[in-house]
């Protein structure tokens, strides 16, 4: 009997893991929560076990950076950098204390559009990922926020992780949020919102029922941004999962097969060009 999408999700061995923001703080202060990112670390570290291959995109450098220095949510540019600055080295040694607790090794990415869109340093990135995972460390990427401005930004995580999930030939990427997955409408706008389990196809009328928003004080990425790194995603080949990351057990719901979440199969493109995608990252 042949397997249905779900089944085969079972046997994928190059997984990208995408957290926002907002799965990674607490609500009421938008302070780290250190104990879901252990949470987190724990499931990464049974993936290994099992042979197989993780990449991590981790928002809340920003977070961390506004939780270290006391402050409210930054409103320039400048703030962002700033925050960034301080809050991306304190992300990373709580990645590393905590992935060296579980015997793994963390490796900061750090990227920009611009590492992508020339052709020597797309091709040095995947080869630095290639040689990452060889190695057996668990890539933690971020977009560099120090040095990003609108022009050489990706946007938001969503279309990084996707990005990222071309760029290596991931076999699945899973975006941890704030939602349970797609509905028709926004579910906290309308109560008669429809779940969808499964998109086979992301035609223009579905692509068109992204909004721009986003429930959370810390997050940038809204419902048009997921469903631009699905296009992404599966055009590349990846099949790729969008769920609630508040219990990130969910990874392993999502690994056996289970009706969790959204499912965007990958029905590779004959014309994708990763470099198309990365110029029109700004839809």
């Amino acid at each position: 009997m042949k397997k249905t999408a779900r089944e085969e999700l079972k046997n994928k061995k190059r997984i990208v893991i995408k957290i926002g923001s907002s799965s990674l703080t607490h609500p009421e202060t938008g302070d780290v929560n250190l104990v879901k990112i252990e949470r987190l670390i724990r499931v990464i570290s049974d993936l290994r076990g099992m042979g197989k291959e993780v990449v991590l995109v981790s928002s809340g450098a920003i977070a961390a950076g506004r939780q270290a220095l006391g402050c409210q949510k930054p409103q320039t540019v400048a703030e962002k950098q700033a925050y960034a600055a301080v809050g991306q080295a304190r992300l990373m040694m709580v990645y590393q204390k905590i992935f060296s607790e579980y015997n793994q090794t963390a490796a900061q990415v750090l990227m920009t559009k611009n590492t992508t869109v020339d052709n020597t340093s797309r091709e040095n990135a995947r080869n630095t990922f290639d040689q990452l995972l060889k190695l057996g460390t668990v890539p933690v990427v971020n977009e560099n926020d120090t040095v990003s401005t609108y022009e050489i930004k990706f946007g938001d995580n969503d279309r990084l992780s996707a990005i990222v999930s071309a760029l290596i030939g991931a076999d699945l990427l899973v975006l941890l949020s704030d939602i349970d997955g797609l509905y028709s409408d926004d579910p906290k706008m309308n109560p008669d919102a429809e779940f969808i389990s499964q998109v086979d196809e992301l035609s223009d009328a579905l692509m068109s029922m992204g909004k721009s928003t986003s429930g959370s004080d810390v997050g940038t990425g809204g419902m048009a941004a997921k469903l631009y790194a699905a296009k992404i995603a599966a055009g590349s080949g990846t099949d790729m999962v969008i769920a609630n990351g508040d219990d990130v057990g969910v990874i392993w719901d999502i690994l056996e097969g289970r009706e969790v979440g959204t499912l965007f199969t990958a029905h590779r493109s004959p014309d994708f060009t990763l470099l198309d995608y990365i110029e029109s990252v700004h839809p």
